[in-house]
This record gives structure tokens, C-alpha cells and sequence, in this order.
């Protein structure tokens, strides 16, 4: 019954900018925390962002300062601005739900529903 759907992958220049979206069915973001997971082409996927129940955050070094994670509660949604995009920040981008635990970080194990992915191309 628990759904995650991702949106707004597509193909930006480096130094581009896109928003991502994770609409939730199913469950309340008020119980639970998000994850946003980037697999890079042939690569194993990686945690990069993640907001717990409480509203903190926590990212990965390799988009602190770059990526913004966000919710909107009322919409059951999660947002990843993506800016100053990379070529390395090409892949695959997967939403998935966490636990309520205030200390969520960004192992796989950490969270047991995923979102089918959006594709992100970054390249000149």
C-alpha cells in the first residue's frame, strides 16, 4: 500500500539546477523519514540526502552545500534541489522511506520502500 513515485529527472548543462520530486501514498511524512539515493551509470546506489520526522537533515560531502532536501507534510511530498549539477551527478535517483528515528542516516538498510527512479543527465 505504500507508494513512492519520483519526478522531474532530465537532461540540464553542469552548473544547471533541477528539483526533484517524491510523492508518498500510503503513510503520513509525519511518521516517518525520506532518503534520496543517486546510482551512477554501472555503479552501486548511494545515499546523498535524507530529512527525518523531525525535520532534520543530513547529507552525503559529495552535494553538501549543493543539494537541498525539503518536505511539504501537508502534501505527503519531499523535494532534492539540485544545483551547481556535476557530470558526476549523472544517474539514477531513488526515493525511499526511512524510520522514525531521529538519527536517519543514508545506509540502504536503513530504509524498506523505494520510489522506481528518475533519470538525471548531467553533460555539455
Amino acid at each position: 500500500q505504500v507508494q513512492l513515485v519520483e519526478s522531474g529527472g532530465g537532461s540540464v548543462q553542469p552548473g544547471g539546477s533541477l528539483r526533484l520530486s517524491c510523492v508518498v501514498s500510503g503513510v503520513s511524512l509525519d511518521d516517518w523519514g525520506i532518503g534520496w539515493f543517486h546510482q551512477p551509470p554501472g555503479q552501486d546506489r548511494e545515499g546523498i540526502a535524507c530529512i527525518r520526522r523531525s525535520g532534520t537533515t543530513f547529507y552525503d560531502d559529495s552535494v553538501k552545500g549543493r543539494f537541498t532536501i525539503s518536505r511539504d507534510n501537508a502534501k505527503n511530498t519531499v523535494y532534492l534541489e539540485m544545483k551547481n549539477l556535476k557530470p558526476s551527478d549523472t544517474g539514477g535517483y531513488y526515493c525511499a522511506l526511512g524510520s522514525a528515528w531521529d538519527g536517519l542516516e543514508l545506509q540502504p538498510y536503513e530504509y524498506e520502500s523505494w520510489g522506481p527512479g528518475t533519470q538525471v543527465t548531467v553533460s555539455s
